[in-house]
């Protein structure tokens, strides 16, 4: 932000009294600008023990596969942005399930939140943000292809919880890689 959305005066980087971050602050009206992270809440919706994956027909990571998942609306709970993202993403209405992941990617501002979820019937098809959607044996998972590392996170942790016979909230955070560090 270069100029302050109340009256248009350009803002100053500072650090306003009682915060600890630089911010955006207007020297005319006093505004503060808080620049917060972005949900993205999604589902990993399962039918008859397979997983739903959407082939991404947009960009970032277009062709390649991902949970049904996008950023949170204003006004929305995250299960009922979770639900919509399914069904613009997939076609699908999923049932929303317990919160299952939560991953918080500091180097981009993003907190994703993945809510377990179940089709009642094998009812999906593509949309204008999926190029293709199907279920996948969890053996079959096309690893190499995953669109986020968020999701590849909630996969494996999935995985492991199948094996164990018990689901539990996984919590985790995603750094970025050497090659993105110096990108930056």
């Amino acid at each position: 932000m270069r100029f302050c959305p109340n009256c248009g005066t350009k803002v100053n980087f500072q650090i306003p009294p009682g915060d600890n971050r630089e911010r955006a602050v207007c020297p005319h009206c006093e505004h503060i600008d808080y620049d917060n992270p972005n949900v993205i809440t999604g589902t990993l919706p399962i039918f008859e023990n397979k997983v739903l994956l959407c082939k991404r027909n947009i960009e970032p990571r277009f062709g390649y596969w991902t949970l049904p998942a996008g950023f949170m609306e204003n006004q929305e709970t995250t299960k009922e942005g979770a639900l919509r993202e399914t069904l613009e993403e997939s076609g699908s209405h999923a049932i929303c399930g317990p919160a299952f992941s939560m991953i918080s990617i500091p180097h981009i501002n993003q907190v994703h939140l993945f809510y377990l979820a179940t089709l009642p019937k094998a009812d999906f098809h593509p949309t204008e943000e999926s190029s293709e959607v199907e279920l996948f044996e969890y053996d079959d998972i096309p690893w190499d292809d995953i669109a986020f590392s968020s999701v590849s996170k909630t996969l494996e942790f999935y995985l492991e919880d199948i094996k164990k016979g018990a689901f539990d909230f996984h919590e985790d955070t995603i750094f970025p890689t050497q090659s993105q560090q110096l990108k930056e």
